[in-house]
């Protein structure tokens, strides 16, 4: 019987892993093996002087690392949520490993070569007003009030989530992603369709796979079981074959 790959569930630069371990554990479950690498080491704010990239560099770095060491032999397929799956394809293209799909968790969809604020002009703009010593604020801060308490209805995960928020550097905003493209098969997995219907529409256009778990953009945290569902049927389309 044919290995099934490891799911490597990659969370927002802007959230922390704890954002998506429910969902790992309800992909274990099932069965399939699953990891949530932890990239907040790489979120530092690069030194003076640094080259032009620093911080996604680290962030495929730090990645390739922890995959290397904790992921099973055998292929891998990548899920990024939310700020995370426009960086798929440079984190894919840091592996040795083969990796057989990506799938974009309710995020907007990769720009290979343009910045944060190129490809979001409006939601830079909007950032960069909160900014204080080159850093952003926490995700919960950008809105009023805290989506938190309305989304995560435990207290002990809310607070985890609240924790691991990183105070991103506002360098991560002007940095180009990685130029790189990806020659494989992406599917995507809406779960809100404010903001993000439009961008599964774009990759519907595009020819991917597009599956609708109606949920709300913390559901890997708060509904896994659905959301595994969802995502394992997405993924077993995608590696068919």
């Amino acid at each position: 019987m044919p290995q099934s790959p490891t799911t490597v569930l990659v969370h927002s630069p802007f959230l922390g892993p704890s954002s998506l371990r429910p969902l790992a554990a309800a992909v274990l479950r099932r069965g399939r093996p699953a990891l949530v690498p932890d990239l907040r080491p790489a979120l530092a704010p690069p030194p003076a002087g640094a080259a032009d990239g620093a911080i996604h560099r680290r962030l495929a770095e730090v990645f390739a690392e922890v995959v290397g060491s904790n992921a099973a032999q055998g292929p891998l397929v990548l899920v990024g949520h939310s700020g995370a799956g426009p960086l798929l394809p440079g984190l894919a293209d840091a592996l040795d490993r083969q990796v057989l799909a990506l799938v974009l968790l309710d995020s907007t969809l990769p720009t290979p070569g343009r910045s944060f604020h190129e490809a979001a002009p409006e939601l830079d703009a909007f950032l960069r007003r909160f900014v204080v010593d080159d850093r952003l604020p926490p995700w919960s801060d950008w809105f009023q009030p805290d989506p938190l308490p309305e989304l995560v209805d435990d207290p002990a995960l809310r607070e985890r989530i609240a924790r691991e928020q990183v105070r991103v550097p506002a360098a991560f905003l002007d940095e180009p992603r990685p130029d790189v493209s990806w020659p494989g098969r992406v599917g995507y997995l809406l779960l809100s369709r404010t903001p993000y219907g439009q961008e599964a529409e774009a990759a519907r256009r595009w020819g991917w796979p597009v599956r609708h778990a109606p949920a709300h953009h913390l559901a890997p945290a708060t509904e896994p079981n659905p959301v595994a569902d969802a995502l394992l049927a997405l993924l077993d389309e995608l590696t068919a074959g």
